[in-house]
């Protein structure tokens, strides 16, 4: 059987395509009147691999979503290439190309912080049968595909539709096998093949339908909303440290609070932050909801005024009220608030990095802001003035801010700390007296009391 047959027949279930009825045998060629994509568009760099790699005797396309957001007119984040050329053959012609992956084997040809990455065409054989390249999990799951192929089979096996789109350098065209172009204009997410089999063998495209969904405003196909919930908890099988990049990906692209409300609707943010979705479940006088979406709506308004976001605020935001009930109930047995918001801290996280890895770069900083917050309720002596030397003290104090948002702190406790960081030395130091005690008035010894009553002459 021909490679290209056998590939849309593991697609299709029960051998026909039942969600992608459209795409034709043969690609739809878009010559360059037909669309919008200009070469002063595209990244100088990615000009550059594209010609090279012509020049070399390879096809060379532009592919993904860089395709996809020039056509729709936005400017692409970054510019991934796909070629016929084998990866240690793009190493032969760039110096600056250094091999990765070992799930997918990858080029990355560097041009200063600039990376390009240079991808082979690839075909979806039958996995774990005789073939070293490629091997699948009992469950579906893609663990490794190295398998070479052509163009057409390469738009096979990737996720969507309109991310299966190549700008060939050749011709300047655009080359659709999957019916994307017209799925791009009708503002429709749809997979490519049967949803059933794409989801068991990467998981994670639940999350990146989800993440394109609302970046682009399209509208899920039907055969992909229907089976997000039944297949949620397949997240609960991905590594740890992929789910990582893709959480940073959904919640720091300008687009968290949608982002939050739909994965909670499809049942897609309790596999990746388990403690959370319980604490929201038994949420109490809304603080937990209130407090995330203020803290999520932050992060959108920072990201559209080109402020910067730290991952670790943004964790230290998701994960905040299991550590919250955690901390009370230690305290509820006697333990020290600080100490107890310390060993909180520690269990959520122990058992968070299970689901969801976070790099020590992110979790000392994200301890740091929870540790400090119940040091804010120390208002007298010389520890405010240590609390405001801490070097995460701005970020522990915008915390403090969203805490009484949400109405957890108080309003007073979050108004002193306003006026205490801004106000003169002076000020600070009638702050930090507070009301003075009333003081008993001492009565005099009888000796005084005596020389009083009867002062010598």
């Amino acid at each position: 059987m021909p490679i290209l047959n056998l590939v849309k027949k593991l697609l299709k279930p029960g051998g026909r395509d039942q969600t992608s009825e459209k795409i034709a045998a043969q690609p739809r060629i878009y010559g360059r009147p037909e669309h919008t994509i200009s070469r002063a568009q595209i990244s100088p760099n990615a000009l550059k691999v594209l010609y090279r790699l012509k020049k070399g005797g390879y096809r060379a396309c532009l592919v993904g979503g860089c395709v996809r957001d020039l056509l729709l007119g936005r400017e692409p984040k970054d510019f991934d290439v796909a070629t016929d050329a084998r990866p240690d053959e793009v190493k032969a012609l760039f110096r600056n190309c250094r091999l990765i992956g070992r799930r997918f084997r990858l080029a990355h040809v560097r041009f200063g912080r600039e990376v390009i990455e240079v991808a082979t065409f690839r075909a979806g054989l039958p996995r774990g049968k005789g073939d070293d390249w490629a091997q699948e999990e009992e469950t579906g799951r893609l663990l490794r595909d190295n398998v070479y192929g052509t163009i057409e089979e390469d738009a096979w096996r990737r996720d969507f539709t309109v991310n299966a789109l190549y700008y060939d350098i050749q011709d300047f065209s655009v080359v659709d096998y999957v019916g994307g172009m017209e799925d791009l204009n009708h503002g429709v997410l749809r997979l490519i093949g049967d949803p059933k089999v794409r989801f068991r063998e990467d998981p994670v495209r639940m999350l990146r339908a989800i993440r394109f969904m609302i970046k682009l405003g399209f509208k899920l196909d039907s055969s992909i909303e229907v089976h997000l919930k039944p297949f949620a908890p397949l997240l609960k099988d991905i590594p740890p440290a992929r789910l990582y990049d893709e959480v940073l990906k959904m919640f720091m692209g300008g687009y968290a609070v949608q982002t939050f409300e739909l994965l909670r609707h499809y049942e897609l943010f309790g596999p990746l932050f388990p403690a959370t979705e319980q604490a929201l479940d038994q949420e109490e006088h809304g603080f937990p909801l209130v407090f995330l979406a203020h803290a999520l709506e932050n992060t959108d308004k920072r990201l559209a005024e080109g402020k910067i976001v730290t991952p670790y605020f943004l964790y230290a935001a998701l994960l905040w009220e299991p550590v919250r009930l955690a901390a009370r109930q230690k305290e509820a047995q006697g333990t020290p608030p600080v100490v107890a918001m310390q060993e909180a801290a520690g269990e959520v996280l122990s058992e968070q990095v299970k689901h969801v890895a976070i790099p020590r770069r992110i979790s000392l900083p994200m301890r740091e802001v929870w540790n400090l917050q119940p040091r804010f309720e120390q208002r007298r002596g010389a520890r405010p003035y240590r609390l405001l030397a801490h070097p995460r003290f701005r970020a522990a104090y915008d915390f403090l801010v969203l805490r009484g948002q949400s109405g957890e702190a108080e309003s007073e406790l979050v108004d002193w700390w306003t006026r205490f960081q801004s106000a003169p030395d002076s000020e600070r130091k009638k702050m930090l007296e507070g009301p003075r005690r009333k003081t008993r008035r001492r009565r005099p010894r009888r000796k005084a009391a005596a020389k009083q009553a009867f002062p010598q002459e």
